[in-house]
Formats: structure tokens, sequence, C-alpha cells
């Protein structure tokens, strides 16, 4: 093999490599972003009889059934002071007399450590309208119990909305 034939090959190929690396470049560079995916604020967890369930485990939906205005959000910032994690904060979409915490299952531990915040709070059947434990205060309502439960135990198995990140 000549010089001149060895120093042509030897230029087509770098040429060859450097078109693939440019069109790989090219494509790595205008490719998007990753979508950043957002995470849940709490996820279904199983929890075993005899369990105890925390407040920082529990994600609490306020809904105003009242006719004052900022009651849900108010009532929703003293649950997260008592370390409960904060869900969804809007009007209740019917009026409500007195305090409501809406549930399929009474017995639920998240659904009873909630209501043991609240004075007089009755569960009621209801849609699901927020995410974990909603609670529907009515006008009737004046403050969160003085005595700050801190956590129950589990009867029975039940399945909670379990806040994200919670132990």
């Amino acid at each position: 093999m000549s010089g001149a034939l060895r120093s042509a090959l030897t230029l087509a190929v770098l040429a060859l490599l450097v078109v693939v690396a440019s069109l790989w470049g090219w494509a790595a560079f205008t490719e998007p972003f990753p979508k950043d995916e957002p995470v849940p604020i709490c996820e279904n967890a199983t929890i075993t009889a005899g369990s105890e369930v925390r407040r920082d485990q529990v994600v609490v939906s306020v809904f105003n059934g009242s006719g004052r205005s900022g009651l849900a959000g108010s009532t929703s910032a003293q649950l997260a002071e008592r370390g409960f994690v904060a869900g969804d904060v809007a009007d209740s979409p019917q009026p409500a007399a007195t305090t409501q915490i809406w549930s399929s299952d009474p017995t639920n531990p998240a659904v009873k450590l909630v209501q043991k915040q609240f004075k007089g709070a009755e569960v009621v059947p209801g849609n699901p309208i927020g995410v974990g434990v909603v609670v529907v205060v009515g006008e009737k309502f004046t403050a969160l119990r003085k005595k700050q439960v801190e956590s129950v135990v589990a009867e029975s198995d039940a399945t909670i909305c379990k806040a994200t990140g919670s132990e």
C-alpha cells in the first residue's frame, strides 16, 4: 500500500468518525430534558392490626362547609402545626352545620386520629373530594380540641393514604 493511499484511507476514516460523532452530539444536544414526575403527597399503605398511626403519616384535606371565609385554610394550618400533612384546601361542595369527616370506613385509624382532633366531629359517608382524610368544617366549628392526640393504634388491618416520606 502506497503512502498516498494510506493517507487518503486514514483521512476518510477520520472524516467518517467526525461525521458520526457530530450526528451523535447533535442528537444528544437537541434531545428534550426529562420531565419531572410530580411526587404524590401520599400513597395507599396497608396498616396491620396493632400498628401505631402517627400524625406525620396522615394527610388531611380540609373543606369549608360554613359561610366563614378562610375557615378551611386556618384549620388546615392548625392541623399542620400539630404534625399532620396538609392536603387540599377548598370550599365544600355542600354546606355543613357541624364538623364532618367524610369516609366510607369510620374504623380506619387515620380517620379516628383526625376525628380525635375535633370536638363532636362525626364520620359520615361522602365522596373522596380530596387526598387523605377529608374534613368538612361546618358553621358550629370554633376550634380544635386542646388535647392533642399524637397517635392511635389500628384495631384491625386497614388501608390509609400514608404521607410520602413518613415511616
